[in-house]
């Protein structure tokens, strides 16, 4: 019982964007057939983030679907203090390229739809994105996860080169 309530508390705290909802239909003999499909993020904006693709007959279903694939691919991301990328990063998937670079405080989040949800329920305050390449939704939140994941911290570049982090700078 006690496990149930945590994962119920756990929940709680996501939060949750749909991205993309689209109805798809299929041709048969008697007419059409419809079925909707959502692509969601997910994320406690403090740096766990997830995107998640879900496809049903229904709306609520098909948004459910991609909520629970969200939070079964939540990643780990890392956040400056000051809310915002540490370093200017390249995420690339198919033909979508995404270039996020930090700002400056007070700045906010200047990016387009897609990649402007990602960051919100990630929990970054000061963040310039751009897209470059195919808008394709899809396309574009993987490439954003990608640059995300990127993201190296000062500890982890000092470690793998043997070093201090005070040797870096």
């Amino acid at each position: 019982m006690a496990e149930m309530m945590n994962d119920f508390e756990n929940e709680v705290n996501y939060q949750e964007r749909i991205i993309k909802l689209s109805r798809v239909a299929k041709v048969v003999k008697g007419g059409r057939r419809f079925s909707f499909s959502a692509l969601v993020t997910v994320g406690d904006q403090n740096g766990n983030v997830g995107i998640g693709f879900g496809k049903a007959n229904e709306v609520t279903d098909a948004i459910s679907k991609a909520s629970q694939n969200a939070k079964k691919n939540l990643q780990k991301i890392f956040l400056t203090r000051k809310k915002t990328v540490p370093h200017e990063i390249i995420g690339r998937f198919k033909g979508s390229k995404v270039i996020i670079r930090p700002a400056t405080p007070g700045t906010g989040i200047i990016a387009g739809g897609a990649v402007r949800s990602i960051m919100e329920v990630a929990g970054f305050n000061d963040v310039l994105a751009k897209v470059v390449g195919s808008k394709n939704q899809l396309n574009v939140t993987k490439a954003t996860m990608n640059g995300l994941l990127a993201i190296r911290n000062i500890k982890n570049v000092a470690s793998r080169r043997g070093k201090k982090m005070t040797d870096l700078f």
